[in-house]
């Protein structure tokens, strides 16, 4: 079993083999991420890092859906996944030109086959990404990150926002969360 951390630019993790995409940044492994199928086993991966990848990837869905099917793929039944994001409506992420993709926990959810299974028996018009990639990934964990130079600048301006519960207003004020982590477990039968 290995950890992967994909996409490691120069935040290389000891014990890790780190993947990239420039050799530049003298990875243990060179590897474009958008094309695959990837080099490595099914089932090899126990754990898997994308801090500030996954935004980059796939700005045609289809690579992106690629991108989401090897993750599943190279990865071990009850493997963790953990993933950092910009969030899609703070400056960082709007303003780099190499950001493609905005990924949030609902998007991630899509990927669920029990989410699709029942979205699907609900009548809802969502496309059942588990079911057309034969994925399946379970949200184990999600953290936003506030960005408290916003925070403090609107509670200055007398808007009065409670300490929890943040997440709903992060959906209509840009800037008020600056990153979010989010963690999928891998749900597959074990390997014979």
């Amino acid at each position: 079993m290995i950890k992967l951390n994909l996409g490691c630019g120069r935040r290389q993790l000891e014990g890790y083999v780190n993947v990239d995409g420039y050799a530049g940044c003298e990875p243990d492994q060179v590897v474009d991420l958008e094309s695959t199928p990837w080099p490595f086993a099914d089932n090899v991966a126990e754990e898997i890092v994308l801090h500030h990848v996954l935004e980059h990837l796939g700005q045609d869905a289809k690579v992106f859906l690629a991108v989401m099917q090897e993750l599943h793929r190279v990865s071990a039944p009850e493997a963790l996944i953990h993933i950092d994001v910009p969030h899609p409506l703070h400056d960082d992420f709007r303003t780099d030109p190499t950001h493609v993709r905005r990924i949030t926990p609902r998007t991630l959810s899509m990927f669920s086959r029990r989410n699709c299974e029942e979205w699907q028996g609900l009548g809802y018009a969502i496309t059942p990404l588990a079911l057309m990639c034969n994925v399946d990934f379970e949200l184990e964990d999600t953290t936003y990150h506030v960005d408290e130079e916003t925070l403090a600048r609107l509670r200055a301006a007398g808007l009065q926002l409670p300490d929890d519960g943040l997440e709903a207003y992060g959906e209509i004020l840009p800037n008020l969360f600056k990153a979010i982590s989010i963690t999928l477990r891998v749900v597959k039968p074990a390997a014979a």
